[in-house]
């Protein structure tokens, strides 16, 4: 368990030292070597946590099956995402988008680039690869209307200045976001609990999980891997911000790095199932991290910005909207037919490749 466990002693005595010394070693980032090193670092140890939370958390999804198992993962990411999100906007001035670009970046990451590489490499292996319809259109079915209405939306009210919404607007979107989120869980795990389950698979536990301990063995060390990403989430936010606003850097780029750097370990997860043949397991994955981001996220965004008086800006650029109605689009088309193959990965792999490239160069 000792040698298993060794991101657990980096992640801590990394901890240890930034909130002991963090405030000498970012007094002066003006060094290139100094800032690329501390950036470096803060980034490699919050990346082994996660995939050390992401580790504990397959281990509990074998051992409770699916849906259930997929959905501890999910809302194990998911709450990773919300706190680096959180210190990130509030460590610093002038990052009330910062919410927005970081959702906007997990959506394009997971609807594009992971399940673009996963159905390419899936296809690659198996020519064609089978899932259940009913699921991956019930994911859509939520996805769509809350991404349009979270980033599409505010920037065509007018009861508030510029892309954002009123107290009464922003109220209303948290309780219909975790309204609706709520009635998508109890359909994935009580009532249509056999949509989200490949054809032909019982989607039981598995008591023969290899590795596997315990429930509360793993549960305890998830949280204990996880803490220190919370904790090192304000770290992180200094030289963000600063590449930001000092280095002139694209303002989406912050956003950017925070949703790879959250989603690494579940991508991993969903691209060595789909190279499995496991396609729904790796549907599962993506398309509930996508749910989760758009539906937790950005509740959680807005009631920060509610008690702290703080504005939050949701609404996309026109380049940006363009991505995101398309992205759409070519999901629902893609999750149109039980079975899937190369062709429809590359195109979502194109969009992915045009996004990082407008990201740069809008």
């Amino acid at each position: 368990m000792l040698r298993r466990e060794w991101p657990l002693l980096i992640s801590v005595v990394t901890t240890a030292l930034f909130y002991a010394l963090g405030e000498r070693w970012f007094a002066d980032l003006s060094g290139a070597f100094w800032f690329a090193f501390l950036l470096a670092w803060l980034f490699a140890v919050i990346l082994l946590s996660a995939f050390a939370v992401v580790r504990h958390a397959e281990k509990l999804a074998g051992r409770l099956g699916e849906p259930l198992g997929t959905l501890i993962l999910t809302l194990a990411v998911t709450g990773i995402e919300v706190m680096m999100i959180a210190a990130v906007m509030y460590a610093g001035q002038g990052n009330s988008a910062f919410a927005r670009d970081a959702m906007f970046a997990v959506v394009m990451i997971v609807m594009n680039g992971m399940i673009g590489l996963a159905l390419v490499l899936g296809g690659l292996r198996h020519h064609e690869q089978n899932y259940n319809l009913q699921g991956a259109n019930a994911f859509l079915a939520v996805i769509v209307p809350l991404a349009v209405l979270c980033l599409v939306l505010p920037n065509f009210t007018v009861s508030s200045p510029g892309p954002t919404f009123s107290t009464l607007q922003a109220v209303f979107l948290v309780i219909m976001s975790l309204a609706l989120y709520g009635v998508f869980l109890a359909i994935q795990n009580l009532r249509h609990r056999d949509y989200f389950i490949a054809p032909g698979a019982s989607g039981q536990a598995d008591a023969h999980v290899e590795g596997f301990r315990s429930i509360p063995f793993h549960g305890v060390l998830l949280i204990a891997h996880l803490l220190p990403v919370v904790l090192l989430a304000k770290q992180l936010a200094v030289p963000i911000n600063y590449g930001i606003h000092v280095l002139h850097a694209p303002p989406a780029l912050g956003g950017l790095l925070v949703a790879a750097l959250v989603l690494c370990p579940e991508s991993v997860g969903a691209i060595r199932a789909a190279q499995a043949n496991e396609l729904q397991r790796s549907v599962n994955i993506l398309l509930g991290s996508a749910l989760a981001t758009i539906s937790l996220t950005i509740p959680a965004v807005l009631v920060i910005g509610l008690v702290t008086g703080r504005e939050i800006v949701l609404g996309l650029d026109a380049v940006n909207m363009i991505l995101l109605v398309l992205t759409l689009a070519v999901s629902t088309l893609t999750f149109a037919s039980a079975r899937t193959n190369v062709l429809l990965g590359a195109v979502h792999l194109l969009l992915f490749l045009a996004y990082l490239m407008l990201v740069f160069d809008t």
